[in-house]
């Protein structure tokens, strides 16, 4: 009897020292870089190919939107582009007249310049002809200011059509990051709209765990240090992971509701990110808890 008693008390003793060197120093939940892919543009989608849990790389293509009206958009612009270019055209050849007929009246006035002198033409006739020469400079000149008129309304057609350019690369919808399709929230076949979500990506090769320590614990923290994560592991204890500080607050914040108890929410705190290179076994939103003192950094 006595015998067992002394059995029963050295594993009670023992389990309690295994218990306090097993506790955690900070406890949280994993957080996963997350992003929604929205459509931004309206239409119907015509590819999305995509499944949940896939890996995409970014830029590559998630969707692709219906781009018809677009480019029936794009070729009554262009039509609209060809009539003023041909306007242009017809200006410049009408110019190119009036400048000829200039150097025309040029070669008369020289000629008649020449012949008052010897006094076989009049001043009427010089008049007449420097007369006519401004005339049609004047011409040139009104020619000139609707050319430039012509040439703003090209401007804005190309602002319409790099505008509708640009619609149509972004129907094209891509993947802002490397990461793994989360959620699909639209399939081939609907109608979609600017602004719609169509997907959620997380990126899941580099996972945070976000704690927090109180004021007594910052003394052994800092960004860049080294620290061992662990999870649950059913009955085999612990997965151990190696993480680094990343993000230490620089305001203190009350003890979030869901992770104390109702004694110790007053207590102020401290955020920290921790990250960890995923394996593949860390998910966003699985509990997690971090043990600073013991690492090597």
């Amino acid at each position: 009897m006595k015998k067992t008693l002394i059995i029963i008390i050295a594993a009670l003793f023992l389990a309690g020292c295994k218990s306090k060197t097993d506790d955690a120093d900070a406890y949280g939940n994993f957080e996963a870089t997350e992003v929604i892919v929205s459509a931004e543009t309206n239409g119907r989608i015509l590819r999305f190919d995509l499944t949940e849990g896939v890996q995409i790389d970014m830029g590559s293509t998630i969707a692709l939107i219906d781009t018809i009206l677009f480019h029936l958009q794009k070729a009554e612009i262009d039509a609209g582009m060809k009539s003023i270019r041909t306007r242009i055209i017809s200006i410049n050849a009408q110019n190119d007249i009036l400048n000829q007929q200039i150097d025309n009246l040029n070669v008369n006035i020289k000629r008649i310049e020449k012949m008052l002198k010897d006094d076989a033409a009049t001043q009427k006739q010089y008049d007449d002809l420097t007369g006519q020469g401004a005339v049609l400079q004047k011409q040139i000149a009104a020619n000139n200011t609707q050319k430039a008129s012509v040439v703003a309304e090209l401007y804005v057609y190309e602002s319409k059509k790099a505008t509708l350019n640009e619609q149509i690369n972004r129907s094209c919808v891509k993947s802002p990051l490397s990461g793994t399709v989360i959620e699909k929230y639209s399939e081939a076949g609907e109608i979609t709209a600017a602004g719609r979500p169509l997907v959620k990506i997380a990126d899941l090769s580099v996972i945070k765990l976000k704690v927090y320590v109180s004021g007594a614990q910052m003394g052994s923290v800092k960004i860049g240090q080294q620290c061992t994560v662990r999870t649950d592991d059913g009955k085999k204890g612990f997965s151990s992971f190696k993480g680094t500080i990343s993000y230490i607050s620089g305001k203190a914040e009350f003890t979030p509701k869901i992770i104390q108890t109702k004694e110790e929410r007053v207590i102020l705190v401290y955020a920290v990110n921790i990250d960890i290179i995923n394996d593949g076994t860390l998910k966003s939103g699985m509990p997690g808890e971090a043990i600073f003192t013991g690492v090597n950094n």
